[in-house]
């Protein structure tokens, strides 16, 4: 007899590569953050960037969204990459390619250098996927979730301590400095990576790459379970970047105006979401994937009832972040953990289109908060935000409920 939390999944072939150490899984963890970061560096930046580019308060959305249109872009056309080559090389090669596009942001001189430069940075930042789909292919069914959401922890703090990181450095030195210094460290860390990461031993399958990425979208079609929660990581991360795309205008606005430093400090706060991110893999391992997602996106939608007192309170945002970021975080691990276990043969593939979702809602959550916050101010932000979550809870009742029948 089987509950409405479980999935029915395809026979399990793991690599037969060397398992995952616990040194190999926080190394994997810490690039994959590094990595991550960077997609979010420029976000306590907006201000800032506005002024030295001469981009415009309702425009400066496109630096986000570009890197996220990028990132889109990587997680369709690398990510599934590999599943057809050695994925040690593959991520050696993307974190070389990496440090340069960070040197070119670094050093851009006019907006439209900018612009390429970060969109480039996005593309090959799906390094990270490619991490979290390396770990995945390591590790047992029953200990993937488990798995999957440590490494998922360090790209959750990756993703929120950016803006802390980024903030920091930009009042010491400069903007550029950021991007500068996160160059060097992706490089430090290929090394490391380059040294301890095996080999793929398994099969390879007889596609082409052309071959490959059509099967990336038959299995779209095929898929329930990769589409129902594609369409979840859409949402959720659409409400997730409408707060953290958009935050830094109201806080360096009367009456916080807050410094880089102290609106990047936030980061620390939301960094809360990485403790989610190990239990919901434990509780996904126990068969509780369907309970844990619809506990998460409630919260998700209680979480902007606090974050529209931002102006009022620092203390409210600082829990609405909390809240917000624990229930996307949880859903995030869930949908991972569930996708991979339908096809481990073609983890690249699930992966990575999945996350093509979850960079559409970024950058929609982008783009679409801070066009709203200039032309309606942070309460209607927020009721976007509100609305968004609550689409996404009534999406995972109505697919639950098809599951069940």
């Amino acid at each position: 007899m089987t509950t409405c939390d479980e999935t029915p999944r395809a026979a399990e072939t793991p690599e037969q590569a060397p398992a995952l150490s616990r040194r190999t899984i926080l190394l994997l963890a810490l690039a994959g953050a590094v990595a991550v970061a960077n997609v979010y560096f420029a976000q306590p930046l907006l201000a800032t960037l506005s002024q030295d580019f001469g981009i415009s308060e309702g425009a400066v959305g496109a630096i986000v969204t570009l890197t996220q249109i990028g990132y889109g872009l990587g997680l369709f056309f690398i990510v599934p990459l590999g599943d057809l080559v050695d994925r040690k090389r593959l991520i050696t090669v993307q974190l070389v390619l990496l440090a340069l596009a960070l040197t070119a942001v670094g050093l851009s001189g006019t907006a439209s250098v900018l612009l390429i430069g970060m969109t480039l940075m996005g593309f090959l930042a799906v390094v990270t996927q490619s991490l979290v789909v390396f770990a995945a292919s390591l590790a047992g069914p029953a200990q993937r979730g488990r798995v999957v959401g440590l490494v998922t922890s360090g790209v959750v703090i990756g993703i929120l301590l950016a803006r802390t990181a980024s903030g920091l450095l930009a009042d010491l030195a400069s903007w550029r400095a950021v991007y500068l210094a996160s160059a060097v460290l992706t490089l430090a860390l290929t090394l490391a990576l380059h040294h301890e990461l095996p080999r793929r031993t398994a099969p390879r399958p007889a596609l082409t790459y052309g071959q490959l990425l059509a099967s990336t979208v038959t299995l779209f079609t095929r898929e329930r379970v990769f589409r129902d929660r594609a369409l979840l990581a859409l949402l959720v991360f659409a409400a997730f970047s409408t707060l953290w795309s958009c935050v830094a205008l109201p806080l360096s606005e009367p009456p916080q105006s807050l410094t880089h430093t102290a609106i990047g400090a936030f980061g620390l706060v939301g960094a809360a979401g990485a403790l989610a991110a190990a239990p919901a893999g434990r509780l996904h391992d126990r068969g509780f994937a369907q309970r844990t997602t619809g506990v998460a996106l409630a919260l998700l939608v209680a979480s902007w009832l606090p974050l529209a007192f931002t102006r009022q309170s620092l203390w409210a945002l600082a829990i609405g972040a909390i809240v917000l970021d624990l229930a996307v975080q949880a859903v995030h691990v869930t949908n991972q953990s569930l996708i991979y276990g339908l096809r481990p043969d073609a983890g690249g593939r699930l992966i990575g289109g999945y996350m093509v979702f979850y960079s559409i809602g970024s950058a929609a959550g982008a783009v679409g908060s801070t066009a709203v916050y200039a032309a309606a101010g942070w309460g209607a932000v927020c009721l976007l935000g509100a609305a968004i979550s609550a689409i996404a809870f009534v999406l995972w009742a109505v697919t639950r409920r098809g599951a069940q029948s």
